[in-house]
């Protein structure tokens, strides 16, 4: 296994030191599913979720929730980032929501596209929770991470 980074000798927790590494640009693509009652998907269908578009205002707080990743997570370095891109599809029996995020600089930006599908997921539960008990958010995982 290979050793952890965000460890010192001693194994506390300490933030990596990434100021020696070139910077490249960076890109991440996660994505998760949250499962809905299909009156559900019907009501955000029709634009009918007391609250309002639930999709436009999920992919809106998904940017928000990347963007604050560094703030959120302790040991997550604060990420110039140059495009998020959130997209919450509605689908038959939920909503699926990708994000991919983009830098250029010394570290990934993976927790960035983690963190906006979390949020935005988080925002189509908190939506719809007045009509839909049985919400469940899961298959969160990351796609793909690139540098160049």
């Amino acid at each position: 296994m290979k050793k952890l980074t965000h460890t010192d000798e001693k194994g506390k927790a300490k933030m990596v030191d990434v100021s020696q590494k070139p910077d490249q640009e960076r890109e991440a693509v996660a994505q998760g599913f949250i499962s809905l009652q299909p009156e559900t998907v019907e009501l955000i269908r029709q634009n009918q979720i007391k609250k309002g578009d639930v999709l436009t205002v999920a992919e809106i707080a998904g940017i928000q929730g990347a963007k604050r990743t560094g703030e959120l997570i302790p040991l997550c370095h604060p990420l110039q980032l140059w495009k998020i891109d959130v997209k919450c599809t509605l689908q038959e029996n939920g909503v699926l929501a990708e994000c991919t995020t983009l830098c250029i600089g010394k570290t990934g930006v993976e927790m960035e596209a983690l963190t906006g599908v979390n949020i935005a997921l988080l925002t189509v539960y908190d939506m719809c929770k007045a009509v839909d008990q049985q919400m469940v958010m899961g298959n969160i995982h990351l796609i793909s991470k690139t540098k160049k």
